[in-house]
């Protein structure tokens, strides 16, 4: 992560969710490295009982609820503070993962990716929207556009995204590594 050209930090902006042979979940963070941390402790520490976690939801949907109802907490408790001080309330995740379908079965279900937005709402990657990127994105993601299609093997795909980062770190001068 990086806070511009003159303060540069090194923290996670990915985290493991994992049950082994019953769910795996990855959410990656970018924006205001503050706010994406506070979206991550109030997912590991939930507060209320009873509401589902990123460890109980049913599903892929319901995980991506759980992540924007933790970014609206965060938003309730912070915003105004970051508003007199003139700090944008800026976070964005994507989600992606498998859970098992239901417990009798065994069964993992398809694998499914989402973007969770700042206000806590969400879509799902699908044919017509196949990726997503969040953070710094105006000089990678038109390489991406262009050349990435449902179809592409995953080693192209991976090339792609290469490219894209290093055209990203080239053409702006607050982003660089780590990546």
């Amino acid at each position: 992560t990086n806070a511009g050209v003159d303060h540069i930090s090194t923290a996670r902006k990915m985290s493991v969710f994992e049950q082994p042979g019953e769910r795996v979940l990855v959410l990656l963070g970018a924006g205001n490295l503050s706010l994406t941390q506070a979206v991550l402790q109030a997912l590991s520490e939930p507060t209320e009982a009873g509401k589902p976690t990123l460890w109980t939801a049913s599903s892929m949907p319901e995980a991506a609820r759980v992540v924007g109802d933790a970014v609206r907490q965060v938003y309730l408790r912070e915003a105004q503070a970051l508003q007199e001080f003139g700090v944008d309330f800026n976070c964005a995740f994507i989600l992606g993962g498998q859970i098992v379908a239901s417990a009798d079965s065994g069964a993992p279900s398809t694998p499914r990716l989402f973007m969770i937005y700042l206000a806590g709402n969400f879509i799902e990657a699908s044919s017509v929207c196949p990726y997503f990127q969040i953070g710094e994105s105006k000089y990678g993601k038109p390489i991406i556009d262009r050349v990435l299609i449902p179809s592409t093997p995953l080693d192209e795909a991976a090339k792609c995204a290469l490219i894209s980062m290093d055209s990203t770190l080239r053409s702006n001068l607050s982003v660089g590594l780590p990546l």
